[in-house]
C-alpha cells in the first residue's frame, strides 16, 4: 500500500499573505488541499523574501504546488464562486487587519454563522479581542514582547535578535495549525466548527521560548522567568570552546557525562574531587572551563566529535549553515530537494519536516488521487465527551516523553482535553524532575493535566501492563535515545500489533535514519550542528555565540509532533488504522531557514539578488531610559517612516529627499538610528512603545520575563495563571489560554503529578487490577507509587 497523506480530502481556503502563509504550508505538506485565494478588496499582497531571480522565496516556498484562486466578489459570478468555495471548505484561514475595511468586507462572523461547520482561523498580530488589536508586529517586536530578547546577547550590548527573519511567525504557525486540527477533529464528531481568534504574539510566546514554560536541565532549577543576560553563566550551560579548526559545543549536565569528560581529559587531579559530580559545583568552578579549552585547543572539530561520542560526552561541531547542509546526515536524509519555484528558478526546499509511516510528509510526495472529504468521526464518536469545551475530550495519550519536547507534546494534548497518562520509573526519571519529592516550576508547567503511573518497562510484566494500556489508548509519545523504544517494546512496529489504531510519535535530534541517527542530542547541540549557533552572533564579533539560554527548538518541535499526530488521528477516522510520526529537531530548525538556504544556492547558481535592502530603516533595538532597558523599533515602508518622523518630532528627516525611499534610508541608516536613539533614551521602553504603536509604527519594549504576566495585553488575553502546587515551594506562574474560540474553554486545572502519584488509580481503572494485585506488583517493583512527602520542599 502506498503512502496515504493523513489530511487527504481536507479542503482549506487560505486568504493569508505574508509570513503566516507558513500555516497553509504545514497543512498542505500533511496532505490537505490548500487553495490560496485572492479575494479582491480583502486579500493583501504581502510577500516574504528574500527576493532572488525576481521571486519572493519565502512566499514561493510556502505556496509551492498550490493552485491560486482569484475572485472578485463585486460581480455576481464572483459572489457565487465565493459562496460555493465556502460551502465546500473545511478550514478558512484569513489575516485581515483588525478594524480595516478588508475585515469588514470579509465578515468572518457572518461566514461563521452561515457556515457553522467550517473551522475559521482568524490571524492577527495581537488578536481581535483586546485593546491592542490595532497594534502591529514585526520579527524584532515579537521577539521583544515574548521576553526572548531579555535573554539574548551580551550584557551592556543591545539584545541580539535570533537568526531566521520570520522565526516568530514560523513557530506561531505551528501553534496555529495544532489549534486548527484539534478543533477540526472535534468538528467531525459534533458537526460544529468554530472561529479561532489567533494572536501571532501568543503563538510566538508559546512555541518559541516561553518564559513560564518548561526549562531545560541546564537552568539548574532556575526558571527562565528569573534569568537575565549573564554571559559568564551562560557559557557554562552548554560550553562552546575553540579548537584547532573552529568551535565545538559540549553537554556536561548529567553526572555520567561529566565522568566521561573527566576520563577523556586524562583524569586531571584538580577535578578529581567527587563534588565535581554536581552541576552547581562545575558551574561555579573558575578553572574548569579554561581546562577544557586547553584540552581542545590542538584538536579538530571532527576529532572532538568522534572522541566525545565514544566517551559518552554529547559533542557537536559549531557549523555554519553551509557546513550543516553539506553534512552526510542532511544529504543521506534527503531533507532538501531541487524544486522549480518559478519558471527557470530552481532551488532546494525542504521535503517536509515530519515523517509519516516512514515517508516524508510533503506535498511533493503526495499521490495525485485524494481521499474523499471527511464527513464524520466513526472512531472518535465512540469516545465519551465530558462536554467541558475541550476539543480532544475522549482521547487517551500515553506519555513516555522526557525533558522539554517530551513534556510539551503531552501537555498540549492534556490542555486540549485528552486523558494523558505519563508512564515513568524512578530508575530512569525524567531529567526535569530533579528531586522526586518536590515539584519545580518547569516540571509543573510541562506536565500539568497529566496523570502518572510508575511502571518498570525493563521487566516483562511491566511491558505487558504498558501494552494493556496501549490497547486502550489513541496516541503514544516518545523521545527516547535512539534504540530505547524498541528495547522497551514501545516502538510503533511493536505497538501496532497490540492496537492497530495506535498513533506513535517519536522525536529525536537528527531523525531515525542516517549516520547521525544514534547521536546523543540536546537542543543546544542541535542548534550548533544545524548552523543556528554560528549565526546567533554579533556581526562584529563572530565568536559571541548567544543562543545559550533559549530552549528553541524544543517547544516548536512539540507542536510539530502534536500536529502530525492529530493529522494521523484524522486519517484514522477514514481508515481505522493509526500510524507513526518521526520528527527530527534539526530539520525543523533548518526549515525555518528555508528561504535563506534557497537564496544562497540561487545566487551561487548565478541568479541576481534584488538590490532592495532586506529591512527598511530603522530596524532594530534601541536603548531606553533605565537599566538594561531596550525597545524594538521597526519601519516597514514609507507610511511607517512618515509616522515615525512625526512621533519623534523630526520633520526634517521626513523632508530630506535622501531619506524619501527605502534605499535612501538604508544608505543613511546610521544617521537615522542616531535620531531614534536620541528619542528612545529619554523615555522608558513602554512609553516609547505605546507612542510609536499609537502612530502605527511596529515597536515593542523588551520585556523581562518576570514582568510579562502583568502586561495589560497578556492580562486581557488570559495568557497566564497562578497555581499553588501542594509539593511546590511557592506559587507557580503557568501558561493559560491555548485557543480563543467560542466553543473552547481554557485548559483544565489539573496539577502536574509526582512520579506514580496515580498508579493505584490507573491500575484499578484502566488495568482492572484489584488492591491485592496492585500490592503484589508494587512489592515486586513492577509498579511504583509516589514517594512519601513531608511537605513542600524548597527547590
Amino acid at each position: 500500500m502506498g503512502y496515504d497523506p493523513p489530511l487527504s480530502g481536507v479542503r482549506v481556503l487560505d486568504l493569508s499573505t505574508g509570513p503566516m502563509t507558513a500555516v497553509g504550508r504545514l497543512l498542505a505538506d500533511l496532505g490537505a488541499d490548500v487553495s490560496p485565494v485572492d479575494l479582491r478588496g480583502v486579500t493583501e499582497q504581502a510577500t516574504v523574501g528574500p527576493q532572488v531571480g525576481g521571486v519572493w522565496l519565502g512566499t514561493a516556498i510556502d505556496r509551492h504546488g498550490m493552485s491560486p484562486v482569484v475572485i472578485d466578489p463585486t460581480t455576481p459570478d464572483g459572489r457565487r464562486r465565493w459562496a460555493q468555495l465556502l460551502t465546500d471548505a473545511d478550514v478558512l484561514i484569513e489575516d485581515t487587519r483588525p478594524g480595516s475595511a478588508a475585515e469588514a468586507a470579509l465578515g468572518v462572523h457572518r461566514i461563521h454563522t452561515e457556515h457553522p461547520a467550517c473551522v475559521i482561523l482568524s490571524l492577527s498580530d495581537f488578536g481581535r479581542d483586546t485593546d491592542f488589536s490595532h497594534w502591529q508586529a514585526s520579527t524584532p517586536v515579537l521577539h521583544a514582547l515574548t521576553s526572548e530578547l531579555s535573554r539574548s546577547g551580551i550584557p551592556g550590548r543591545e539584545p541580539l535578535v535570533p537568526p531566521g527573519d520570520r522565526l516568530p511567525y514560523q513557530v506561531a504557525a505551528a501553534q496555529a495549525a495544532v489549534m486548527v486540527l484539534s478543533v477540526f477533529l472535534d468538528r467531525l464528531r459534533t458537526g460544529q466548527g468554530d472561529l479561532i481568534d489567533f494572536s501571532i504574539l501568543d503563538g510566538a510566546m508559546a512555541a518559541l521560548d516561553p518564559p513560564f514554560g518548561t526549562a531545560g536541565t541546564a537552568s539548574v532549577g532556575v526558571p527562565i522567568s528569573a534569568q537575565r543576560r549573564d554571559w559568564n553563566a551562560e557559557r557554562q550551560r552548554y560550553p562552546i570552546v575553540a579548537c584547532k579548526d573552529g568551535h565545538v559545543r559540549f553537554c556536561l549536565l548529567a553526572k555520567r557525562q561529566w565522568r566521561g569528560m573527566f576520563e577523556w581529559m586524562g583524569r586531571p587531579t584538580e577535578f578529581a574531587d567527587p563534588r565535581f559530580d554536581g552541576l552547581r559545583e562545575r558551574f561555579a568552578s573558575p578553572t574548569l572551563l579554561t581546562a577544557i579549552e586547553s584540552f581542545c585547543a590542538d584538536k579538530t572539530r571532527a576529532e572532538l566529535e568522534i572522541a566525545g561520542q565514544r566517551h559518552g560526552v554529547p559533542t557537536a561541531a559549531v557549523l555554519t549553515l553551509d557546513e550543516a547542509l553539506a553534512t552526510e546526515q542532511v544529504r543521506e536524509r534527503g531533507f532538501l530537494r531541487d524544486t522549480e519555484l518559478a519558471p527557470g528558478v530552481i532551488a532546494p526546499i525542504p521535503v517536509g519536516i515530519a515523517e509519516i509511516d516512514g515517508v516524508r510528509a510533503c506535498a511533493l510526495n503526495s499521490p495525485a488521487d485524494r481521499a474523499a472529504r471527511p464527513a464524520s468521526a466513526p472512531v472518535l464518536s465512540g469516545r465519551p465527551r465530558r462536554d467541558e469545551g475541550l476539543p480532544l475530550e475522549g482521547l487517551r495519550v500515553l506519555d513516555l516523553g522526557v525533558i522539554v519536547v517530551g513534556s510539551d507534546t503531552g501537555r498540549l494534548f492534556g490542555d486540549l482535553g485528552a486523558d494523558v497518562v505519563k508512564i515513568e520509573n524512578s530508575a530512569y526519571p525524567d531529567g526535569l524532575r530533579g528531586n522526586l519529592k518536590y515539584m519545580t516550576q518547569g516540571f509543573a508547567a510541562g506536565h500539568r493535566n497529566k496523570r502518572s503511573i510508575g511502571v518498570d518497562l525493563r521487566s516483562q510484566p511491566g511491558r505487558e501492563l504498558a501494552h494493556r494500556l496501549v490497547a486502550q489508548a489513541d496516541v503514544v509519545l516518545t523521545n527516547f535515545k535512539p534504540g530505547v523504544a524498541e528495547a522497551l517494546g514501545m516502538d510503533h512496529a511493536t505497538l501496532r500489533t497490540v492496537n492497530p489504531g495506535i498513533v506513535v510519535v517519536d522525536s529525536s535530534a537528527f531523525g531515525p535514519t542516517g549516520p547521525w541517527a544514534k547521536r546523543l542530542g540536546y537542543g543546544p547541540l542541535v542548534r550548533a550542528a544545524a548552523g543556528f549557533t554560528a549565526a546567533w552572533v554579533y556581526l562584529d564579533d563572530p565568536d559571541t555565540f548567544c543562543d545559550t539560554v533559549t530552549v528553541y527548538p524544543d517547544h516548536v518541535c512539540a507542536r510539530i509532533g502534536t500536529l502530525a499526530a492529530l493529522a494521523l488521528l484524522l486519517r484514522r477516522e477514514r481508515t481505522g488504522t493509526g500510524g507513526s510520526v518521526s520528527v527530527a529537531q534539526s530539520e525543523v530548525m533548518l526549515s525555518h531557514l528555508d528561504a535563506d538556504i534557497a537564496a544562497d544556492v540561487l545566487q551561487q547558481r548565478g541568479h541576481r539578488c534584488s538590490d532592495r535592502p532586506q529591512h527598511d530603516a530603522p530596524w532594530g533595538l534601541f536603548p531606553a531610559a533605565g537599566a538594561d532597558a531596550w525597545v524594538a523599533v521597526t519601519v516597514r515602508d514609507d507610511a511607517d517612516w512618515a509616522a515615525l518622523c512625526a512621533t519623534i518630532e523630526r520633520p526634517d528627516l521626513h523632508a530630506d529627499p535622501e531619506l524619501a525611499d527605502r534605499a535612501g534610508r538604508d544608505r543613511h541608516r546610521g544617521r537615522i538610528e542616531d535620531a531614534v536613539r536620541a528619542w528612545t533614551t529619554a523615555r522608558c521602553p513602554r512609553e516609547a512603545m505605546q507612542r510609536l504603536q499609537a502612530a502605527g509604527v511596529p515597536a515593542g519594549a523588551v520585556l523581562h520575563a518576570a514582568g510579562v504576566p502583568q502586561w495589560d495585553y497578556y492580562v486581557q488575553r488570559r495568557a497566564f495563571r497562578e497555581e499553588l502546587h501542594p509539593h511546590g515551594a511557592e506559587p507557580f506562574t503557568m501558561e493559560n489560554a491555548q485557543i480563543h474560540a467560542e466553543r473552547v474553554a481554557d485548559p483544565p486545572l489539573g496539577q502536574a503529578p509526582l512520579l506514580g502519584e496515580q498508579t493505584r488509580q490507573i491500575a484499578a481503572q484502566l488495568l482492572g487490577l484489584s488492591d491485592p494485585q496492585i500490592d503484589d506488583l508494587l512489592a515486586a517493583g513492577v509498579l511504583e507509587i509516589a514517594p512519601s512527602v513531608d511537605g513542600p520542599k524548597v527547590s
